[in-house]
């Protein structure tokens, strides 16, 4: 029987069954399943939390009541003591602004020399590249402390010892910050900077005015990176310095405990430093973390 003048064609196909009905149907996870996941998260999330809920808590209770009660989330009584000596018999202050004073400068070096070296590792041809990128990674594997005594001597040989350059000029840029610089840089197509060459732009200028805002996600991750690295930093300054005057926070609260205020345990002195501490590496955090991206959309138009 023809179907020519039905209006339909027979294929000799079987229709194809709806996605939905191919293989083993997907599996939901019931009420149950949810609430048992949240469960665990909630408690992942407690556990995570305490310690630092511990460390707010033990800043405003007395010594006897830290000692007795170490985990107490409820200060009995209150007190403000350990805020009033760490800001009136300490140099508290002094360290604060030493810290912030090579956070600074550390970062902005960071910023500007790891992003400079990483495009020359990406974008520049120039002999032994190669080698250069392998002995960067090869830094990279290299233990911090390895590096103490040689920081030493070279910081000292230079006559920078108690000095800010000591404690700044060798942070100015670390292996990781150039191996996330190049690794971005090479993840922006070439074509992007073809227009500026063609408008007669150098080497740098690409760098600094195309490819560099271009890079805002990498650069975020830097400051963030260099930031929480450069603030809590404590061999390198333990090495390049030891006036008093020129003591940073993380070295300061070191010494707290076998300084003028180490009577007793003193609990509640040293978290409340150490609280303290934490702000600044979160305020910039919570600043940049929404610029961090590991994409370059919009860089070339389709």
């Amino acid at each position: 029987m023809s179907t020519v003048g039905s209006g339909r064609q027979f294929t000799g196909a079987r229709p194809a069954r709806p996605v939905a009905q191919r293989g083993r149907p997907g599996r939901r996870r019931g009420p149950l399943g949810t609430v048992g996941a949240y469960t665990v998260l909630g408690v992942l999330a407690v556990i995570y939390i305490f310690p630092f809920l511990i460390n707010l808590a033990t800043m405003v209770k007395t010594d006897a009541d830290a000692s007795a009660h170490p985990l107490s989330l409820v200060p009995q009584p209150w007190s403000w003591a350990a805020l009033t000596r760490l800001f009136g018999a300490s140099d508290f202050p002094l360290w604060f602004m030493n810290s912030v004073i090579i956070t600074l400068c550390v970062t902005a070096g960071r910023v500007f020399f790891d992003s400079l070296a990483g495009y020359a590792l990406a974008r520049l041809p120039f002999r032994a590249r190669g080698a250069i990128f392998g002995a960067l990674v090869a830094v990279m594997a290299v233990p911090g402390v390895v590096l103490l005594i040689p920081k030493f001597l070279v910081v000292n040989q230079l006559g920078m010892f108690n000095s800010y350059s000591g404690m700044i000029i060798p942070l100015l840029a670390d292996a990781s910050g150039v191996f996330i610089m190049k690794n971005f840089f090479e993840s922006i197509p070439a074509s992007v900077e073809e227009a500026a060459r063609i408008d007669g732009a150098g080497p740098f200028r690409v760098f600094w005015s195309i490819v560099l805002p271009i890079a805002a996600p990498a650069v975020t991750t830097i400051v963030i990176l260099s930031f929480q690295g450069s603030w809590n930093e404590l061999a390198h300054f333990i090495v390049a310095a030891n006036d008093p005057r020129l003591t940073p926070l993380t070295k300061g609260v070191a010494q707290l405990a076998s300084g003028a205020l180490s009577s007793g345990s003193q609990y509640p002195l040293k978290l409340a430093a150490g609280a303290l501490m934490t702000i600044p590496v979160a305020v910039v955090f919570f600043i940049f973390q929404r610029r961090i991206m590991n994409a370059s959309q919009g860089a070339v138009k389709e």
